[in-house]
């Protein structure tokens, strides 16, 4: 296989991409057996990681980013570090928490760098939408995620928002999110309820229900 190829990135550079289409892929190998086998030499095994978990890593970004385009650039980043950094995986963790946490940073950079870059304003027709070629068969495919929650979502503060993606999307236990983020278990309760207390308010302002604060100041008047 190719282990990579060059493509145009959403700011016209040419960057690298993996030619590895993301598909479920089941195996009978572990994880950890295809990273032993990619660390002999194998790099059929790397391509079977990046299917295995390719739509997952995707729907993760799609979330904490909120826009296809850099959710796939977002995706093969993250695959391209894995391979860079694969050969000096120890497996303190498991694979997929240290996976998540490389997902994770290259959101962060993403998100960083959108931070830094001017807006440009596209106007689409009504009826036309984005394409992909990533397919998302995972646990995001089965939540109802309306245009009003996935809008309200990128109103989160981005470190709540991770939490909530990971927890209530992906169906990560409190404990493999600590792992993952490198925190307290304490820190992840306490950044879910405060995220999903921000998404309740992001979700009453867009559907022009009054806040706490303003139905207060109606009920002393």
């Amino acid at each position: 296989m190719d282990r990579e190829a060059r493509h145009r990135g959403r700011d016209g550079d040419r960057r690298p991409t993996l030619l590895v289409a993301f598909a479920t892929v089941d195996a009978p190998d572990t994880d950890e057996e295809l990273v032993r086998r990619f660390k002999d030499g194998s790099a059929d095994s790397f391509e079977v990681l990046v299917q295995r978990h390719g739509a997952r890593v995707y729907n993760l970004c799609l979330r904490i980013l909120g826009d296809p385009d850099e959710a796939a650039d977002a995706s093969q980043d993250t695959f391209l570090a894995v391979l860079r950094k694969l050969n000096t995986f120890r497996g303190d963790s498991a694979f997929t928490t240290w996976l998540h946490r490389v997902a994770v940073n290259a959101c962060y950079d993403s998100l960083r760098g959108k931070r830094r870059r001017p807006v440009l304003q596209i106007v689409r027709d009504e009826d036309e939408r984005p394409e992909t070629s990533l397919p998302a068969p995972d646990h995001a495919d089965q939540v109802v995620f309306s245009v009003d929650v996935a809008k309200a979502l990128l109103e989160v503060p981005e470190e709540f928002r991770v939490v909530l993606v990971m927890a209530d999307v992906q169906d990560l236990p409190y404990d493999e999110i600590a792992r993952v983020l490198e925190i307290p278990v304490g820190t992840v309760k306490s950044r879910m309820f405060r995220g999903r207390a921000a998404l309740g308010r992001a979700l009453g302002a867009s559907r022009g229900e009054p806040s706490s604060a303003s139905r207060a100041s109606e009920e002393e008047a």
